[in-house]
């Protein structure tokens, strides 16, 4: 497992855009227009700043995969976490999509621990290296290191084929949202 630079951003956020395509839970906050791609390689810069900055950001030894982890106590306000919340409101998520994006936060924000944990916001391998094991050496590896530091980890999906992935790492399934889709909360202690 490689720790990702500011260098490595466009690898990343390339990785993150071709991954999450699809996925209901991205699509539900994204904008849906013809600019969705676009309004999608925002989400994913803003997510892959975010953590370098609060966080780390993983790539697989062959760059094909990368982890996206939050430390949600560490995380500050400055200019730049403002200006990049901005970016994210006007370009990804639109004006519409708004209240529903801050309604379903708060509603995940809730079903978090009070104590410090690790947040693996996204982990997410390049649609043509899928289903070779390189997401799960990778998220092997994230959890030592997380292991390593001594705190949970927390995450959500809305992918009902990962659920037994997650499983197969001890993660335990701990709630669930209806929001048009289900989406599946995780922790590995």
């Amino acid at each position: 497992m490689i720790t990702a630079t500011i260098e490595d951003e466009s690898i990343v956020v390339d990785i993150l855009t071709s991954s999450f395509e699809t996925n209901q839970s991205v699509n539900y906050i994204i904008k849906q227009d013809i600019h969705k791609k676009k309004r999608l390689r925002v989400l994913m810069e803003y997510s892959f700043y975010l953590c370098l900055r609060f966080g780390k950001v993983f790539l697989s030894e062959n760059k094909k995969a990368c982890a996206l982890i939050l430390y949600p106590d560490k995380q500050k306000t400055t200019f730049t976490s403002i200006f990049w919340d901005v970016k994210l409101a006007l370009v990804s998520i639109g004006r519409r999509n708004l209240i529903k994006a801050l309604k379903r936060e708060s509603q995940i924000k809730k079903r978090h621990p009070a104590v410090p944990f690790v947040y693996l916001w996204f982990i997410g391998v390049t649609p043509e290296e899928q289903h070779k094991g390189i997401g799960s050496q990778l998220l092997q590896d994230v959890l030592e290191y997380t292991d390593a530091l001594k705190r949970g980890v927390y995450l959500e999906t809305s992918t009902v084929i990962n659920l037994p992935w997650y499983e197969k790492f001890g993660f335990q399934n701990y709630d669930e949202l209806d929001l048009g889709y289900r989406l599946f909360f995780f922790k590995r202690a």
